[in-house]
């Protein structure tokens, strides 16, 4: 095992300090004007991107990077809220479904300009462009899918 470099762990600090600070912005901002957390926004999103607008529990759980039981958990207070609803699976009598709902569609799509301007703001107007396609490339080196900057 070799010795890790002094940059390591501070680059290790930087980035978790990058990603907390730029989640709390997004979390407080959406929060703020649209009621919604994050993950539950990000659970919106994934749904919304799906055909029929409905995810199997596991793969949306896998998704938005949460246990089953967070999971179970969130989807449980978004549909209190009416934004999904559970359906059955017809071949896996075990299997449910997360389903966005009409009100969660129209939470989703208030929410999403917000989002995506946020994004912008905290973190794609800070890089230019040779700044994006480099962190793209990092990004798919420590991902199991590529980040698809342009």
């Amino acid at each position: 095992m070799t010795t890790p470099s002094s940059a390591e762990p501070a680059v290790w600090r930087t980035l978790l300090r990058a990603q907390v600070l730029i989640s709390r912005r997004l979390q407080a901002l959406l929060l703020a004007e649209h009621d919604l957390a994050l993950g539950s926004y990000e659970v919106l999103r994934h749904l919304g991107e799906s055909p029929n607008g409905k995810l199997r529990m596991n793969d949306l759980a896998d998704r938005v990077l949460l246990s089953r039981s967070g999971l179970t958990r969130l989807v449980d207070r978004m549909q209190r809220e009416g934004l999904v609803a559970r359906a059955s699976c017809a071949s896996d009598a075990r299997g449910l479904f997360a389903v966005l709902t009409p009100a969660g569609r129209a939470r989703l799509d208030a929410a999403t300009p917000t989002y995506q301007q946020a994004v912008r703001e905290y973190l794609l107007s800070r890089l230019d462009q040779d700044d994006l396609e480099q962190f793209g490339v990092i990004l798919d080196k420590l991902a199991d899918e590529p980040a698809c900057v342009p």
